[in-house]
C-alpha cells in the first residue's frame, strides 16, 4: 500500500481536530502538529486555514455523493435502510460537519452553496420513495395533499440534527440502531398492511441485530 501523502495526512489531521475541538478553534499551528511537520511545511501545501477548510469540504461532498448514489439499488425497503447506514456512517466521520453547520456556512460561501445543493437532493429522494412506495401498495394515499412532503422534511431534520441534540441531551451519539429506529418510526403510520409485512420481514429483523 502506497504511503499517505503529506497533503492527505494535514486532511486527516484536520477533520480530527474540527471534530474534537470544533472548527473555530483549531489553528494552524495545531493542524501542523497534529500532522507532525512546521507550520512552513503545511504552507506549502494549504497556504491558510480557509485553503485546508476548502479542501475538506471536497472530500466531504465525495461521501455525500456517495450516500446519493445509494437510491433506487433494490426494490424493496432494504434500500432505504442502507442509504441510512451510510448516512450514519458519515455523521460518525464528520460530526463537526452538523456541530458547526451555521458556523460553516456563514464563514464559508463554498461550504454553503455545496450544503443547499445536497439538501434539497436529499429531500427530494426522500420524497420520491413515498411515490415509488405508494405505487408498490406499500404506502397508504397521502391522509391530506402535502403531508408527504412535510413528511421528507422532518426526516431530513431528523437524520441530520441527529448528533447535535444526542450531545445535548448528554446520550451516546454513536448508536446507529437508535438511529435508524426513529428514522423508521416516522414511516410506520403511513405503511399499508403490506408495507407492515415487508417491514417486519425485511428491516425489523435488521434493527433488532443492533440491540441484540
Amino acid at each position: 500500500m502506497a504511503d499517505i501523502s503529506t497533503k492527505q495526512k494535514i486532511l486527516n489531521a484536520s477533520i480530527r481536530l474540527f471534530n474534537e475541538n470544533g472548527l473555530a478553534n483549531v489553528r494552524l499551528q495545531q493542524i501542523a502538529d497534529e500532522t507532525g511537520i512546521s507550520v512552513g511545511n503545511l504552507a506549502y501545501h494549504f497556504r491558510n486555514k480557509e485553503a485546508i477548510v476548502s479542501a475538506v469540504n471536497e472530500t466531504l461532498n465525495d461521501d455525500i455523493k456517495e450516500i446519493l448514489s445509494a437510491y433506487r439499488l433494490f426494490p424493496n425497503l432494504i434500500d432505504f435502510d442502507n442509504q441510512l447506514s451510510k448516512y450514519f456512517s458519515f455523521l460518525e466521520k464528520y460530526p463537526f460537519y452538523f456541530l458547526d453547520l451555521l458556523e460553516m456556512e456563514r464563514a464559508y460561501p463554498e461550504v454553503k452553496a455545496h450544503c443547499q445543493q445536497y439538501i434539497t437532493k436529499m429531500i427530494s429522494q426522500i420524497r420520491k420513495r413515498f411515490d415509488f412506495n405508494q405505487q408498490r401498495g406499500l404506502f397508504i394515499k397521502e391522509p391530506y395533499p402535502g403531508i408527504y412532503d412535510v413528511l421528507a422534511d422532518s426526516i431530513w431534520v431528523l437524520m441530520s440534527f441527529w448528533m447535535p441534540q444526542r450531545l445535548i441531551r448528554n446520550e451516546e451519539p454513536h448508536c446507529e440502531g437508535r438511529f435508524k429506529q426513529m428514522a423508521w418510526s416516522q414511516l410506520f403510520p403511513y405503511f399499508t398492511e403490506k408495507g407492515k409485512e415487508e417491514y417486519d420481514q425485511l428491516i425489523r429483523p435488521m434493527l433488532n441485530q443492533h440491540f441484540s
